[in-house]
């Protein structure tokens, strides 16, 4: 969430494919076109169809299990990264982001070579108008991970993990800026408690939490250019040409504080090295793990797990680093947590009654054949 980037999903109807005879539900109008294509007997006459025992369905939990597991390490992994970037000092947050970028194409050119996808990357370099809004979404998200890593080292985890509660109120609030999308009064509900709980934030600790609206906006703003290449670019190949877009651009600044004497990669000891180098492999095994699990899991339960990456940074913030909670704090964070429970819950009523709505109607005064 935030570092290898994904839209935050909002959970949708899934599509059910269904065939008469199989035990599960046909679409409208499929039996009468497939009482019209029953085969005929030699005589002429019509068979009657074969019906064969419906299979057992799995439980919908029970059914994906590696999908699950893969999905809760990709939100784990990111929610703890409030312990790794300390372990990068003293390098600063731009060189850091710079390392991760660097080391984070090595990475996904090793990854494309094994599952030998590299023509896909190639193709995606050689295609302007996608690989300039992905230019586009690696400004965007190489900002949200400049402004994060900035939170974590000056002492503010718990403002980075609130940018990623606030994060789907902003999505909300984008698609009706810009995409001009007309949302459930539920979900203007939960908008107007998110700035209740912003302005409490800032009333009560007398700053207004940039961090965490950095964090938010620049996530959110992200999840909107990407929703433009998804469906075209793969996981892999996408975040690849994102990073190879600002290659240039961050080799050029860590040549310059090596040659400055202000880099940390050569000067420091060769364990500081590998640490910087190995954010490459912090970046792309989330992202990995979240590609490989999209199909496996229902969309219902990714709306419920985007939440454990900040609960997590919430939780290294409280009582691994100690960070104040003050009163009004709490209670800004109540009231985010309560926007959260109001979305949510209005889009599982959302996607449900889209659900029953593409179940079939049964036909009126269907005749049965004999």
């Amino acid at each position: 969430m935030g570092h290898a980037g994904e839209p935050t999903i909002q959970p949708r109807a899934p599509h059910v494919k269904s065939a008469p005879g199989a035990g599960a539900l046909p679409r409208p109008g499929a039996l009468l076109e497939w009482s019209r294509e029953r085969p005929r007997s030699r005589a002429g006459a019509r068979t009657r169809p074969r019906h064969h025992a419906p299979q057992r369905r799995r439980g919908r939990w029970s059914a994906r299990p590696a999908g699950r597991a893969r999905r809760c390490g990709r939100y784990a992994l990111w929610g703890a990264m409030p312990l790794y970037f300390p372990l990068l000092e003293p390098a600063g947050p731009l060189e850091i982001i710079a390392h991760r970028i660097v080391w984070s194409l090595v990475v996904c050119v090793a990854m494309l070579a094994v599952v030998r996808q590299l023509g896909r990357f190639v193709r995606v370099l050689r295609t302007p108008r996608t690989l300039a809004l992905l230019a586009l979404a690696a400004v965007l998200v190489a900002t949200n991970w400049t402004i994060y890593v900035y939170g974590v080292l000056s002492g503010h985890v718990l403002d980075a993990a609130l940018g990623y509660f606030v994060n789907p109120l902003v999505t909300a609030l984008l698609a009706v800026v810009v995409l001009r999308e007309r949302l459930r009064p539920a979900q203007w509900v939960a908008l107007g408690i998110g700035v209740v709980a912003v302005a409490v934030i800032t009333a009560g600790v007398g700053r207004v939490p940039w961090i965490a609206l950095g964090v938010a906006f620049s996530f959110g703003l992200y999840g909107l250019v990407k929703n433009r290449t998804g469906r075209t670019v793969e996981a892999l190949p996408g975040l690849a040409a994102e990073t190879a877009t600002l290659v240039p651009l961050c080799l050029a600044y860590l040549v310059w504080l090596s040659a400055t004497g202000a880099g940390t990669f050569t000067t420091s000891d060769p364990a500081h090295a590998l640490l910087l180098a190995s954010s490459g492999l912090v970046t792309a095994v989330p992202l990995l793990l979240f590609s490989s699990a999209a199909r496996r899991i229902p969309l219902s339960l990714v709306g419920m797990l985007q939440y454990l990456t900040p609960v997590l940074q919430f939780l290294c913030g409280l009582l691994v680093f100690h960070e104040a909670m003050p009163p009004a704090r709490w209670v800004g964070f109540a009231l985010v947590w309560a926007a959260l429970v109001v979305l949510s819950t209005d889009a599982l009523r959302a996607a449900r009654a889209a659900r029953l709505a593409q179940l079939p109607r049964p036909p009126a005064g269907r005749s049965r054949d004999v």
